[in-house]
């Protein structure tokens, strides 16, 4: 997808955000974002500056978006980058919002990524449209189109994570045949 939208195949940058997702009952790792009172689990994905899919993980709602971020950049760089001093990956920076803020020098040392934290204004009134982090925010939007992902109703992380990554491969599908 990327080399048909005339780009490099591996991205450069990416954008990191989470969902939160009530759950059905039973299943593994629930509980409850204190921020948004939502039981269940939370989502956190990384997208290239198209929108496609590069890592998700899922985990307990109660954990923090910072800790849950970290644990999923780390998912991310044992995928693609392996070690801090590979020269060769060519993804960089990382846009986030401001609860990844006490995690970006973590990042830095242990990744090698530049984790740029994109805040709202404190002018702004109601809907604003934040560079770059819309792009992740649009994936979330095209992955609840579909039903299975309305509602996390697995019963185990893994499946949950395996029903998104069959979501954004459909996405993908669609988009190659256009």
């Amino acid at each position: 997808m990327r080399v048909k939208n005339e780009r490099k195949p591996e991205p450069s940058a990416a954008i990191i955000d989470s969902q939160s997702v009530k759950t059905s009952e039973g299943g593994e790792e629930r509980g409850v974002d204190v921020h948004k009172q939502t039981p269940g689990r939370k989502r956190h994905i990384i997208v290239d500056t198209l929108g496609l899919l590069l890592i998700v993980m899922v985990h307990s709602a109660s954990i923090q978006d910072g800790n849950g971020g970290f644990s999923t950049l780390h998912k991310l760089f044992d995928k693609i980058k392996h070690s801090v001093h590979n020269r060769w990956c060519r993804l960089k920076l990382i846009w986030a919002d401001a609860a990844y803020a006490y995690i970006v020098e973590k990042v830095r040392q242990h990744f090698g990524w530049k984790l740029d934290i994109v805040r709202r204004s404190d002018k702004a009134k109601g809907f604003e449209l934040l560079h770059h982090r819309w792009i992740v925010e649009r994936t979330f939007g095209w992955l609840g189109r579909y039903r299975r992902l309305s509602r996390d109703f697995e019963h185990t992380v893994s499946s949950s994570e395996s029903v998104v990554y069959v979501a954004s491969i459909r996405r993908m599908l669609k988009l190659a045949t256009i």
